[in-house]
């Protein structure tokens, strides 16, 4: 039984060729761990090979004794052992195995795992359910969030990300690309983990947004997740479609086009069917389910940088009957999360109250938000989405039918706009400013660019100090 989960000879002989061409060992940390290997002394001498490479220091037999010594976990015949095998030619096979092994006995401690939480510590179904999916997920991407990070490792990564953010000198753009040139101004992009709430009333173009997002994505190469609750893939498709070429969507829905549309379209269609969108249009969702497909897809798609749900009230509870306002805090907690967890931004969709409609002044307040409590804790950014010619538009409207109703003539002066002002509004953003950003929104297309330079105002900066540091040096990673 034993035997078929770890090979002491196949450890002995990736460590040999480490020490014999140091030049390997890049390559091999990338795929194995010190966790991975069996015997104890293994795993230390592996882990001082981590800490002498990241000293730039030799990682040879000499370096690997004085380190193992101090450390207290030198073994002389463990040493000899490993000294004396064979040479091997093709290190990463061997690699290959140790991780196959690793993996082997990480599942018979999951297995254990269940059997205790299932029995002893009487764990409901659905939560055993997600820590399976968890630790799987952990497995397979070789997730070490089980261990506490000490001060030392965090101060590095947090200096090398600061230096990495100065060497891009005047960018500011340094997480996810929105697609949007003034909102990533506003925000430097939606970062790894962020929750991303984008709101509206009907008819705002809510989807329409985020499609235009994730068009944009798409087109630089990155992968896209979308759960669409409300329509079919082949609907989204459509839009993305009118939005990348131009053509009306009104034309795409009935094929009514000229041969140079077509022939548009067909080349369209070719480049879509190449890229890497993601679509669950299922019509059925609960935190679970998100939370499980998305693991599986990102595990098998690193590259996708984005999730985007449609929308956030359209998710069920799991039935536990607590109620819809606990469910949707469990919903938008779990979505928080689930973005830390996979370390890629979740948009999701939501809607507004209709108190807004009752006011003067239309224009969304974090307060609009359905159920605004949860979402409005967990979220790290907020986005209302506004175009103030839909209301216009409507008010004109009320007032012709009310001169019917009263038989009297009234001639509107307003006149449709293909392309409408659009502004959004950042109501909450964790770790930056609020304000408004304009954008232009083409109806026909279903399409939003960027309003002319200058289009960000209104930028209300909390508790930050904006003074200029630019000519301050960082300091040097220890």
């Amino acid at each position: 039984m034993e035997s078929q989960l770890y090979n002491l000879n196949i450890e002995r002989a990736v460590l040999s060729s480490i020490i014999f061409d140091a030049k390997i060992f890049e390559e091999v940390e990338t795929k194995i761990k010190a966790k991975d290997f069996y015997l104890p002394f293994h795993k230390y001498l592996f882990g001082a090979m981590v800490e002498l490479f990241k000293e730039e220091k030799p990682i040879d037999e000499e370096f690997l004794r004085t380190k193992l010594i101090t450390q207290n976990h030198f073994d002389e015949l463990a040493m000899i052992d490993i000294i004396s095998s064979n040479a091997i030619s093709n290190t990463m096979a061997y690699v290959d195995e140790i991780k196959k092994y690793a993996n082997k006995r990480a599942m018979i401690t999951l297995a254990t795992t269940i059997k205790k939480v299932t029995i002893e510590d009487n764990m409901e179904s659905s939560e055993i359910m997600n820590l399976v999916e968890k630790k799987l997920y952990e497995i397979t991407q070789e997730s070490t969030t089980d261990d506490f990070r000490n001060a030392k490792e965090i101060s590095l990564s947090m200096l090398s990300d600061i230096n990495r953010l100065k060497a891009l000198g005047n960018s500011k753009l340094i997480g996810t690309d929105t697609g949007f040139r003034n909102l990533n101004d506003m925000t430097s992009g939606f970062g790894k983990g962020d929750l991303v709430i984008i709101a509206a009333r009907p008819a705002m173009g809510k989807t329409g947004l985020v499609l235009n997002m994730a068009l944009k994505a798409l087109g630089r190469g990155e992968g896209v997740a979308f759960f669409s609750l409300e329509m079919p893939a082949e609907q989204l498709m459509l839009r993305m479609l009118s939005a990348k070429t131009s053509i009306p969507l009104q034309s795409l829905r009935v094929g009514n086009m000229i041969d140079s549309q077509w022939t548009q379209l067909s080349n369209a269609v070719n480049e879509m069917s190449h890229q890497k969108l993601f679509v669950e249009d299922g019509g059925y969702a609960t935190i679970h389910h998100v939370r499980s497909k998305l693991r599986k897809l990102k595990s098998h798609n690193p590259d996708i940088t984005m999730a985007i749900i449609d929308y956030l009230q359209l998710m069920s509870g799991d039935g536990s009957g607590v109620g819809r306002q606990q469910e949707v805090s469990d919903i938008s907690r779990g979505l928080k999360q689930l973005a830390r967890e996979l370390q890629m931004p979740i948009i999701a969709l939501s809607q507004l109250n209709r108190g807004v409609e009752s006011r003067d002044n239309k224009r969304p307040m974090l307060s609009d938000l359905r159920e605004s409590g949860a979402i409005e804790q967990d979220a790290d950014i907020i986005l209302f989405v506004y175009r103030d010619d839909v209301y216009r538009e409507a008010m004109e409207k009320q007032k012709e039918m009310k001169g019917k109703a009263d038989g009297k003539e009234y001639k509107s002066d307003y006149v449709k706009k293909e392309v409408e002002e659009t502004e959004l509004i950042i109501g909450k953003q964790r770790n930056g400013p609020t304000g408004t950003v304009n954008l232009m929104f083409h109806k026909a297309y279903t399409r939003f660019v960027d309003a002319p330079i200058g289009g960000a105002r209104e930028i209300i900066y909390e508790n930050m100090d904006t003074s200029d540091h630019a000519t301050i040096d960082l300091p040097i990673p220890f």
